[in-house]
């Protein structure tokens, strides 16, 4: 199962006003292991950057005046999210955003039903209590020290790790390092253990044997196996 769990940073608030996407950042999850793929882009939004949008990112019109347009993105990012599901906190916000952009570019919109949104997830986990990914963060031990301001590709590392959490924790020994296939050569989604072709040798001595014996023997039939045949 390949997921794609993703961030963007924008001028403000609604795309319907005006407002942009200036940064998007994902990270590649296969069946819920991070592979080490990313995409991350600077986007020149056309627009200047309101003073509040910039002490919440940083990103401000002289970085961003050299950064290529959406239009100029759109198929790069499009074919690294593929038909992923999208881990996203918040995910109206920047659905919002990206089919905005995607329309204005005359590129499809992404179903909203491929979103997942952690953010509803973590409500549903812990009514009552404080959703945000910094509050996440703190209730699963997660080192988010580097996130002074909000940033795309860092916010989704980060949420890859929330997300994991939510969903149960982080499950190494099922992976079986997806990247490099699986033994055997079989799909990700076909895997099956399989009996070894050559049974493993006995590791008992003949004398080790020969008192196991004995002592069944001295059960007689009152052992239990011994009704079942």
């Amino acid at each position: 199962m390949r997921e794609i769990v993703l961030d963007t940073e924008t001028t403000g608030f609604e795309p319907a006003e005006g407002d942009r996407i200036v940064e998007i950042g994902a990270v590649e999850l296969l069946n819920h292991m991070p592979t080490g793929r990313t995409y991350h882009q600077y986007i020149n939004p056309e627009r200047s950057m309101p003073q509040a949008a910039f002490e919440v990112h940083g990103l401000g019109d002289d970085f961003l005046r050299d950064k290529p347009k959406f239009a100029e993105i759109a198929r790069d990012f499009v074919e690294f999210i593929g038909d992923a599901r999208l881990v996203i906190h918040n995910a109206a916000f920047d659905m919002k955003f990206l089919n905005a952009e995607l329309g204005w570019v005359n590129f499809p919109k992404i179903p909203m039903e491929r979103a997942l949104d952690t953010l509803a997830i973590a409500r549903k986990r812990f009514p009552g209590s404080p959703a945000s990914l910094d509050a996440l963060c703190r209730r699963f031990g997660i080192d988010n020290s580097s996130r002074t301001l909000h940033g795309a590709l860092l916010d989704s590392e980060i949420l890859a790790e929330v997300y994991l959490e939510l969903i149960g924790g982080r499950q190494p020994d099922f992976a079986l390092d997806v990247a490099q296939g699986r033994a055997g050569g079989d799909a990700a989604g076909d895997w099956r253990p399989r009996p070894r072709p050559v049974p493993l040798p006995s590791r008992l001595t003949e004398e080790e044997a020969a008192a196991h014996a004995e002592f069944i023997g001295r059960l007689g039939d009152g052992a239990l196996w011994s009704k079942f045949g």
